[in-house]
């Protein structure tokens, strides 16, 4: 081996080394935007990932007065009540009101997600919405309702904490990193196909 070739070599290791620091710390910031609260027309809950984390931060929201409506979205996961409507009971059982509370039962994909509530948010004359979903799922989700809602529509993000999954160190267990490189796989996707 000539001196060259090893000098090709080490740099070749320092750009692997650097690309895998930004992929490490990158990943997590990209995959999960957050934005300042402030208060909305309606917080929208989509179901998924740890779902009891996003029904509690979003009746947290409520109850904390970010807004006075709340829409829960998701069909059913397996057998016959809707994420949407279990989503619902939990959320009355927990003080919000029925009357507060707006539900989309059909969708099955974090796309299917946006349009059916774009349809119930433009109903209801709604211009703004606190985003609840886990964090690495923020940036698709927001991706997929801007896209249903247009530019000009308030998306304000706002993730659910996450039992599996911590922004500052998803790569440290087998369930983070397969949460994040499937979400950073699913962007791409959802990129390439706009």
């Amino acid at each position: 081996m000539g001196i060259k070739w090893i000098k090709k070599l080490v740099k070749l290791v320092i750009v692997i080394v650097v690309l895998a620091v930004i992929f490490l710390f990158g990943a997590s910031l990209y995959l999960s935007p957050q934005s300042k609260l402030e208060k909305a027309d309606t917080i929208v809950v989509i179901s998924g990932g740890d779902t009891d984390a996003r029904i509690n931060e979003g009746v947290a929201l409520y109850m904390d007065g970010f807004s006075d409506r709340i829409i829960f979205s998701g069909a059913a996961a397996e057998g016959d009540i809707s994420n949407a409507s279990a989503m619902k009971n939990i959320a009355m059982r927990k003080g919000v009101p029925a009357k507060a509370i707006l539900i989309e039962e059909d969708s099955k994909t974090t796309e299917e997600n946006a349009k059916d509530v774009a349809k119930i948010i433009n109903s209801n004359g709604f211009k703004s919405m606190i985003l609840v979903t886990s964090p690495y799922h923020q940036r698709r989700a927001y991706e997929a309702f801007r896209g249903a809602l247009g530019k000009d529509f308030k998306i304000i993000n706002h993730s659910a904490k996450d039992s599996q999954w911590r922004k500052a160190d998803w790569w440290s267990n087998s369930e983070a990193r397969f949460l994040t490189i499937g979400e950073v796989l699913k962007n791409l996707y959802a990129l390439v196909n706009k």
